[in-house]
C-alpha cells in the first residue's frame, strides 16, 4: 500500500469523474490495494478536489520489537518491525553512526539497504491473513524521537531497489503509528506529525481503534 499514491489517486478519481455524485465537503473514495481496501477522504467543493486528503488504512500492527540484527560491516543493531500495508524495519539512524537530518542521502540509503537485507536473512515474517504480504519492503531510519511530542519526528524510507521516498511514507507512517501505540508512546486519536528528511514534507497520523 502506497499512502502517497492513495492521496494522489483519491484526488484524481474526483477530478476526472471516476466517482459518481461526489459529496461536499468531503467524498470517500474506496481503493483496492494489494494489502486490502483503503478509503481516502477527499475535500470536494463541487468542481475540484482539494487538500488535505486523509485515508483510513488497513489494520496495522507491530510484528516484533527489539530484534537484534547483525548487519555485515556495520555491527549489531536493534530494530522494530511493523506493518502498515507492508512491513518495514525501523531503527534510529544513530545506531548506524548517522544522522537522519544531516547525513548524506547516499550514506543513509546504503545503511538502510544493508539493514533490509540483514533482516530478510535473519528474521522470519508472518502476516495473519496472507503469506503473500509477509516480506520486508524496506527500512525506515528515524531521528529516534518516538515518544509523543507536538514537534514533528523525522524519518527517511529506503524501499524496494534502494529507492527513497520523497514523502514521509504513508504505509511507513501507518506502521510507525502502530509501533508507537503498541509501545504505549501514543494514545488512540492522538495525532503525530512525521517529516521526510529528503523534502521536508509532512504527514500526520493517528491510531483510531
Amino acid at each position: 500500500m502506497c499512502g502517497h499514491a492513495v492521496l494522489a489517486l483519491g484526488r484524481f478519481a474526483l477530478d476526472f469523474g471516476l466517482v459518481a455524485a461526489p459529496q461536499r465537503p468531503e467524498t470517500a473514495v474506496r481503493l483496492r490495494c494489494p494489502c486490502g481496501p483503503v478509503t481516502a477522504f477527499v475535500p470536494w467543493d463541487g468542481c475540484h478536489s482539494g487538500n488535505p486528503v486523509r485515508f483510513h488504512s488497513v489494520p496495522a500492527f507491530a510484528a516484533a520489537t527489539d530484534v537484534a540484527i547483525d548487519v555485515p560491516g556495520r555491527g549489531r543493531v536493534v530494530v522494530d518491525i511493523s506493518y502498515g500495508g507492508t512491513f518495514y524495519a525501523f531503527l534510529s539512524a544513530e545506531q548506524l553512526g548517522l544522522d537522519v537530518c544531516s547525513s548524506k542521502t547516499r550514506d543513509l540509503v546504503s545503511a538502510a539497504s544493508a539493514v533490509t537485507e540483514a533482516v530478510k536473512e535473519q528474521f522470519k515474517l508472518h502476516h495473519p491473513e496472507s503469506e503473500d504480504l509477509a516480506f520486508i519492503y524496506g527500512t525506515i531510519l528515524t531521528d529516534g524521537k518516538d515518544a509523543f511530542s507536538e514537534e514533528p519526528t523525522t524519518n527517511i524510507c529506503v524501499f524496494a531497489d534502494e529507492q527513497v521516498d520523497r514523502s514521509p511514507t504513508g504505509s511507513g507512517v501507518t506502521a510507525r503509528i502502530a509501533l508507537q501505540y503498541h509501545k504505549g508512546l501514543i494514545q488512540l486519536n492522538q495525532s503525530r506529525t512525521f517529516r521526510s528528511s529528503t523534502t521536508g514534507s509532512l504527514f500526520t497520523g493517528k491510531a483510531v481503534k
